[in-house]
């Protein structure tokens, strides 16, 4: 006889997935609008590379999952995790609709954590979230866009001086082509930091729930969790495509590249690191950076000033908007 227990626990995964799915086409500008803004690569083209490399990326690597599984808070102490995670989930997708609507590259890292902090806050207490684990995601967070931001100046100035007598058309060839192993290289970093999000939230549902007794990622997650991203990324966010890929600063295939080759650099390392960093950040961050290497003025600040807000009120939004539902289902549900 299956129980409560068992039918909570399945609709936990279920959302987690559909959060995956979402996270895949809200997050599909952040793999290729740099290379469908130079037609380094057509839009359907871009979108199955993308889907493909997603995949193949979040089958790899398995540390970012058991960083949001266990540092958060410890899913074998609390007694209500399987509605913390069910609170936590509602919230993410919710906001993560939110910001797709309106075509607002925010983060689905920052609402992930942050709803899972904001239900762990109303059903515990503070005592109950891991603070020091909670703040080593805060700094990777916070600084990965600043390494971006930093790392895209210096690899734009570096083309600019190897590349000053070339001539504009040849290197805008050339560069275009190094485009299509950019965005396939970007693709698969995304899918090593994003996806492991969802399957770190499903293994702290099924530890909660009684069916697993160890932090480790059961292979089924990871294929159901990959499969469901690169599914979502096969619809594509071409409201945030368009924001990302010219409302930042205008995209040529050699700034297009020295973005790509920097923010798949740093979401790759943060990976091996084991710590979730929000692709969104900092492909944006990259971008930001390649433009004010070619002219600081080129960057369109004040788009920049619209995603930098969108950052600064997901965390605090989704703490309080997971708070919320679980709160409402406290209510409505014998917890």
């Amino acid at each position: 006889m299956f129980d409560a227990n068992f039918f909570l626990t399945a609709l936990v995964v279920v959302l987690a997935l559909v959060f995956d799915f979402i996270n895949g086409f809200h997050d599909t500008a952040n793999a290729i609008a740099t290379s469908i803004s130079t037609r380094a690569l057509k839009p359907r083209v871009a979108i199955v590379l993308a889907s493909t490399m997603n995949l193949v990326g979040a089958l790899a690597f398995t540390g970012v999952a058991k960083t949001i599984g266990g540092k958060i808070a410890n899913p074998f102490a609390l007694d209500n995790g399987l509605y913390i995670v069910t609170a936590a989930l509602v919230a993410a997708i919710v906001w993560n609709l939110i910001t797709w609507y309106y075509g607002i590259p925010s983060s689905s890292s920052h609402a992930l954590i942050g709803s899972l902090v904001g239900g762990v806050l109303a059903a515990a207490g503070f005592s109950a979230v891991n603070f020091k684990g909670f703040v080593s995601i805060l700094e990777a967070l916070i600084f990965s866009p600043i390494l971006a931001f930093v790392t895209g100046y210096l690899v734009m100035s570096l083309i600019k001086i190897v590349f000053y007598r070339a001539h504009p058309v040849k290197i805008n060839r050339r560069f275009r082509t190094l485009q299509v192993f950019t965005a396939a290289w970007q693709a698969f970093s995304h899918g090593t930091n994003d996806a492991q999000k969802s399957m770190g939230i499903i293994t702290f549902a099924l530890i909660a729930g009684g069916f697993q007794q160890e932090m480790e990622i059961q292979y089924w997650v990871k294929i159901c969790a990959a499969l469901a991203m690169a599914l979502g990324t096969s619809f594509g966010g071409w409201k945030i495509i368009k924001t990302v890929g010219s409302r930042i600063i205008k995209i040529e295939p050699a700034n297009g590249f020295a973005a790509d080759f920097t923010s798949a650099s740093v979401i790759l390392m943060a990976t091996l690191l084991k710590l979730p960093v929000s692709t969104t950040h900092v492909i944006s961050s990259s971008i930001m950076g390649v433009g004010a290497a070619k002219r600081f003025h080129a960057v369109k600040w004040g788009t920049a000033q619209k995603i930098v807000t969108a950052w600064l009120i997901t965390l605090p939004i989704t703490i309080v908007l997971a708070a919320m539902v679980y709160m409402l289902m406290d209510l409505l549900l014998p917890i």
